[in-house]
């Protein structure tokens, strides 16, 4: 399985610790988050790996040129960013015709992707994709999910008040080959892959919750708590 891994982020809420490193580089105890993610991916067979550059992108080409996981990444950078669903399908000729993982880099995960990479496998033929979801004590700073009997989204509440729920999408999704070949056609033109794609697909998103541990480490705050794990 294939990833593309979204690094290209500013990480402007994390300032002033991201004044000077890229947020897909903040140590978490002592070890880069992306090599956090390319550690527990490649434990569970995932790779090999694209990672989209931006913001400070020769620091992340610096970890990449000496990291442990070399002959596995390829760095793409953006002197433009493209947005999430534009960096997908300026990229699919990498996924080479099968399916794809995509995840924002930026988040701290522990899930066990052995587990999602399965469920995939067994989602509803009718689903295009399976999106990673993990219960939140914040509900209203996350965009929430509503599932039917089968696990399959039939509802999106993004940063509302008062959500229906705390079962929050967790930008971790695993693509079918045919989604993929719907973005390089009927949604070629599109950038931003939460707002301009996933609302056309509700009823066709399965979900696999995780219990693991999940972080948006995008405050100083939950960068704290994840470093205080």
């Amino acid at each position: 399985m294939r990833a593309l891994l979204l690094a290209a982020g500013f990480g402007t809420r994390l300032r002033p610790l991201t004044d000077t490193i890229p947020k897909c580089l903040v140590p978490i105890k002592g070890q880069p988050l992306l090599d956090i993610w390319l550690e527990r991916l490649t434990d569970a067979g995932v790779g090999p790996f694209l990672i989209n550059t931006h913001y400070l992108a020769d620091q992340v080409q610096a970890y990449a040129a000496t990291s442990r996981y070399a002959d596995q990444l390829q760095l793409v950078e953006e002197t433009t960013l493209l947005g999430t669903a534009g960096t997908l399908i300026a990229n699919l000729p990498f996924f080479d015709g099968g399916d794809a993982l995509m995840i924002h880099a930026d988040n701290y995960c522990l899930a066990d992707f052995k587990a999602f990479l399965a469920a995939h496998a067994a989602r509803p033929a009718h689903c295009l994709m399976t999106m990673m979801t993990f219960r939140t004590a914040t509900p209203h700073t996350c965009g929430i999910v509503e599932l039917d009997e089968q696990g399959v989204v039939v509802g999106f509440h993004e940063k509302v008040a008062n959500p229906p729920g705390n079962l929050a999408n967790g930008a971790i999704y695993l693509l079918s080959a045919e989604l993929l070949a719907r973005l390089g056609g009927e949604w070629a033109q599109v950038t931003d892959f939460s707002t301009e794609v996933l609302q056309h697909l509700v009823g066709r998103i399965y979900t696999h919750e995780t219990p693991a541990r999940f972080l948006d480490i995008g405050t100083p705050e939950t960068y704290a708590q994840a470093n205080a794990d």
